[in-house]
């Protein structure tokens, strides 16, 4: 064999081997190793609302406007009255403006068919929202308001919604929980499998969910907040991933 075939045959050998360890570096970089473990931990916790929101609707009609405000002031002064009886400061209520609505009867002819309308007069509606962490006296005032109705007020309520203000908190000591059982079942894992966990590769929240305590209500993928009720389970996971 002459020299230059030797220079050659030793040029296309390093050449392979520089491609072969280019590609294992490749490969090494831009496929996941199986020597890495994911685990998912849950954080959960029971809580209680402190603070309720209610709103109702209350109306009067009226020939003339003067006259269906005049109503509607009364009525003003009652509820506002029954709210405060019942435990309610003035702060944590309050009044909205005045929606006001004409009313037009539809006349017909002799034929049935409509013939035009006649104006009748007028419609005042007032919506009332209460705001409070008093959650019992507002709970108090949802079934007394058969009081009110029995003054000739038109109270129409929804039921009251649950709100906690501190979820901010209650978030992080979620998060925490759920890292740290996250963490005790790759070590439960990896024990038993006679390993070891290594550095932590990554980590990911999942979504914050809301339900009612002891109900079968569906988590939802975007977060479920539950609203109606008023003792509540918030839960949060988390997934971390590990070398082994």
């Amino acid at each position: 064999m002459n020299k230059s075939k030797i220079i050659s045959s030793s040029i296309i050998a390093i050449t392979l081997i520089f491609i072969v360890t280019k590609l294992s570096s490749t490969w090494q970089k831009t496929h996941v190793s199986y020597n890495n473990i994911g685990v998912t931990g849950l954080g959960t916790q029971n809580f209680d609302s402190d603070l309720i929101v209610w709103n109702a609707t209350f109306s009067r009609n009226a020939g003339t406007l003067a006259e269906a405000n005049a109503l509607i002031k009364k009525d003003v002064d009652a509820v506002n009255s029954f709210l405060k009886k019942n435990g309610i400061p003035e702060n944590e209520i309050s009044f909205s403006s005045l929606k006001i609505t004409r009313n037009y009867k539809q006349l017909f002819n002799n034929e049935g068919n409509p013939s035009g309308n006649i104006f009748e007069g007028y419609n005042l509606l007032q919506e009332v929202i209460i705001e409070s962490k008093n959650l019992s006296a507002v709970e108090k005032s949802t079934k007394e308001i058969g009081d009110l109705i029995e003054k000739g007020i038109e109270f129409t309520a929804n039921e009251p919604d649950y709100y906690y203000t501190k979820l901010a908190d209650l978030k992080l000591e979620l998060l925490k929980s759920a890292t740290q059982d996250a963490l005790k079942r790759a070590q439960t894992v990896t024990e038993n499998a006679n390993s070891s966990i290594g550095k932590l590769k990554g980590a990911e929240m999942g979504v914050f969910q809301i339900t009612g305590q002891n109900t079968n209500e569906d988590y939802s993928w975007g977060g479920s907040f539950n609203t109606k009720a008023k003792h509540k389970t918030a839960s949060i996971t988390v997934k971390l991933s590990f070398e082994l």
